[in-house]
């Protein structure tokens, strides 16, 4: 019998990868990548072997911004399972880069959609389910009087406070579209801050890791550049989210419904900036300083998560502390410094 086909738009980066690790380890499925020819390997080196072998893993090229790859894509693989986490998926980014950044998550989430409902036109007996990732980000600035006090829940409005935010709230909103439209069992998640090992260096808590991992091989003077430290964020473990994404598409998955979806830890980024600092060999001697160009024009500053409803359906529940996600974010920095020194101060 033929194992299930799980096919993952952006398995290059941080969430593909550790979601392509955690099938491989915890179900049967053979794993299907999708990659653009330029996306940068790092994340999956470790797959590289098994996937020279087609020991389950297959990476395969497309382009969010392609729509002929992307019907390839579809109807060479008719996976079981789609994750779709590709996406430009950098607030601070897409303020440069608005215009990118709109094509290739809001259309580009509309080519693959358009791209999988063509194959079912032409095979109704295929009907995957297929997982679109939103953000958290779609619901903004909340001022803190309307923050309803058990945190953000599904029903909120959206208020998005950056390009990328925008290009999130139309992702979400064409998953529920294509649900309700075409009868396609798609579902939407809005996955508060989550991080860990091979998060990438422009967030804030990955750069804090970086620039401390440098400091500490001596490549940097004792200095942290920061942001904005009063935002609150709530923070979940990468391992924890790729968990949440198989359960949901495993558990009595229902078409069109969307979930909020997060840790349990709260706290305002100088805490977390605090907590990998205390980790540090050069704790004593590093200060901070505020660096104006990694303000955002505007900052969703007040991310706290209602998830009850995605927890009352599948029964997921995080697992991994705030503290073990700090220490293994610093390690792993710390690895790639050793392996490559200095990377650039951004």
């Amino acid at each position: 019998m033929e194992a299930p086909k799980a096919l993952i738009t952006g398995i290059t980066g941080m969430v593909g990868s550790h979601l392509a690790d955690f099938l491989l380890e915890n179900t049967g499925w053979d794993v299907y990548g999708a990659c653009r020819w330029r996306s940068p390997l790092d994340n999956v080196v470790h797959l590289l072997g098994r996937a020279n072998r087609k020991d389950r893993v297959f990476f395969e090229y497309a382009d969010l911004n392609d729509q002929v790859s992307l019907i390839r894509l579809v109807e060479g693989i008719r996976p079981d399972y789609i994750f779709h986490l590709a996406a430009q998926s950098y607030p601070v980014s897409s303020f440069s880069a608005p215009i990118d950044t709109l094509n290739t998550n809001i259309l580009g989430t509309c080519r693959l959609l358009e791209a999988v409902r063509l194959e079912m036109g032409r095979d109704r007996r295929w009907k995957p389910v297929i997982h679109v990732c939103a953000s958290s980000e779609v619901f903004g600035k909340i001022p803190a009087e309307k923050k309803p006090e058990s945190g953000i829940h599904e029903e909120c409005p959206f208020h998005p406070a950056s390009p990328y935010a925008i290009s999130k709230a139309g992702t979400d909103l064409l998953g529920r579209y294509y649900a309700q439209a075409y009868g396609m069992m798609v579902m939407t998640t809005r996955m508060f801050t989550h991080t860990g090992p091979r998060r990438g260096d422009v967030f804030h808590e990955s750069t804090f890791a970086k620039q401390i991992a440098m400091i500490e091989a001596g490549l940097a003077e004792p200095v942290v550049m920061t942001g904005n430290l009063k935002s609150l964020r709530t923070y979940a473990d990468v391992r924890d989210a790729v968990r949440a994404y198989y359960m949901l598409v495993t558990k009595d998955p229902q078409p069109g419904e969307y979930y909020n979806i997060g840790g349990t830890y709260t706290c305002e980024v100088g805490d977390t900036l605090r907590t990998l600092i205390s980790y540090s060999t050069k704790k004593d001697e590093i200060r901070t300083a505020t660096d104006s160009e990694r303000l955002r024009p505007v900052d969703a500053d007040l991310q706290v998560p209602d998830c009850r409803k995605f927890k009352k359906h599948t029964g997921w529940e995080p697992q991994i502390c705030f503290e073990k996600t700090m220490q293994d974010l610093l390690d792993y920095w710390r690895d790639r410094v050793r392996k490559h020194g200095e990377f650039l101060m951004r």
